[in-house]
This record gives C-alpha cells, sequence and structure tokens, in this order.
C-alpha cells in the first residue's frame, strides 16, 4: 500500500491490513521530498522506529542534482534508529537488489524468518562506530 503522506485517512482503518514495515522514501532531488517525510515522521507511533521504519533514498546516481547533503538524511536515520539504504531506481541491477533488501526487511518485520526480530534485525544494521 502506498501513501504520499501521514496521517493515513482514518475512514478506512477497519479495512486497513496490519502494517509491518513503513518505508519512506526521499528523492534527492527534491527538497519537498525530504521535508514531506520530516513532516509525515511525527504521525508515526514511536514503537515503529524499533525496528519497522526504514528510509529509501533514490537518485542517488546522480549527485550533481542532489536538493541536500546525504548527510542529513543518514543523520535522519540515526536520531530515529531507522536503517537508511540508498539507490539508484533506473540501474535495473541496483533496482532489484534493492527490492530484494527491501522484501527481506519486510519479511523479518512481518514475523517470517523465525528466530529474527524487528529489533534485533536494527541491531544488526548498526555500524560497530554507534557504540
Amino acid at each position: 500500500h502506498l501513501a504520499t503522506s501521514l496521517p493515513l485517512p482514518s475512514e478506512r482503518d477497519h479495512l486497513r491490513p496490519r502494517i509491518d514495515l513503513i518505508v519512506f522514501t526521499i528523492d534527492i532531488k527534491s527538497k519537498y521530498s525530504l521535508k514531506n517525510v520530516e513532516t509525515s515522521l511525527a504521525h508515526v507511533d514511536a514503537s515503529f522506529f524499533l525496528g519497522k521504519v526504514c528510509f529509501l533514498v533514490t537518485g542517488v546516481g546522480r549527485v550533481n542534482a542532489c536538493s541536500f547533503e546525504t548527510s542529513a538524511i543518514s543523520k535522519l536515520g540515526e536520531a530515529y534508529c531507522s536503517p537508511v539504504l540508498f539507490c539508484e531506481l533506473e540501474l535495473e541491477g541496483i533496482r532489484v537488489t534493492t527490492a530484494q533488501r527491501l522484501l527481506q526487511m519486510l519479511r523479518i518485520c512481518a514475523g517470517h524468518i523465525p528466530g529474527v526480530s524487528a529489533l534485533s534485525f536494527v541491531s544488526l544494521m548498526r555500524s560497530p562506530d554507534d557504540d
């Protein structure tokens, strides 16, 4: 299911399936994209940041067209204890690899990988320098 921003409309709450993973997509060429994500973050329950949120940054192959520094997104990931994936959707190989990574994250978050929880997954994604 896709949404352009949060909060989700409440009139269909009873029909909405359980949310296992929230992927915030940020287009590096658009300042509006980052601002929209930052605004939407306020509508996410704090418990989701324990392994059920990630940031997907697209357009990273065109560094000269960036509207903001990638460090701003890395800081966002650190602030919300959530992984950041950088990709270029125009390249098929990277697009496929990114989709596979997102599906694996979703399987973990949905509880379909025995012995691995969303919370333990986030701790595996952390850099040793974070300590």
